[in-house]
């Protein structure tokens, strides 16, 4: 295999990852290559926002919100958007096109996630993709200041690898399975 293929079978994800996290800086070029994900008349239907520090707090105070939670369920909500000291919202932005369906550009911005978690993963970083039905949750879009044509796909949750940490490990598929041929 090729030194790409072997980066990309190599990949976990971590739910559990330590303090440290890329800065602005390095995530900028990081960006950049997730960007050329195929994109049908390039119309470029994603962003990514960064959360850092209090964002990260407004973030759990908006899941609270969106649950009408209280006690002890309050205060579990808060503290998921606290697991990491990075996270990047996958924001599908779709624009008006009669080539390229609404549907095409979520996948786009949904390949830049991936593409995004593999190049961060190769990078040294601990990543998982969080989603979940706070993705649709008003008082979480309100957070994010998303506009009526863009989509919240999930965070991105960054961090360091812990020492010794053999999370995410999964068996390889059989590509056989999926893999099908027509005569």
């Amino acid at each position: 295999m090729s030194a790409l293929a072997d980066a990309v079978a190599a990949r976990r994800s971590y739910s559990r990852v330590t303090e440290a996290a890329p800065s602005h800086d390095e995530l900028l070029p990081l960006i950049a290559a997730a960007g050329r994900v195929a994109d049908h008349s390039s119309l470029h239907p994603w962003r990514v926002i960064e959360l850092r520090g209090s964002a990260r707090r407004r973030l759990g105070a908006a899941f609270v919100k969106d649950a009408r939670a209280s006690g002890s369920e309050a205060e579990k909500l808060a503290a998921k958007p606290l697991r990491s000291s990075l996270l990047l919202a996958i924001v599908a932005v779709r624009t008006a096109s009669d080539k390229v369906p609404g549907w095409e550009q979520d996948t786009v911005a949904s390949g830049v996630a991936h593409l995004l978690s593999l190049l961060l993963h190769d990078a040294g970083w601990g990543v998982i993709w969080r989603t979940g039905h706070q993705t649709r949750s008003k008082a979480v879009h309100t957070m994010h200041g998303l506009k009526k044509n863009e989509r919240l796909l999930g965070w991105l949750y960054v961090g360091g690898i812990p020492d010794g940490s053999k999370e995410g490990h999964r068996k390889a598929i059989d590509p056989e399975r999926y893999l099908t041929a027509l005569d």
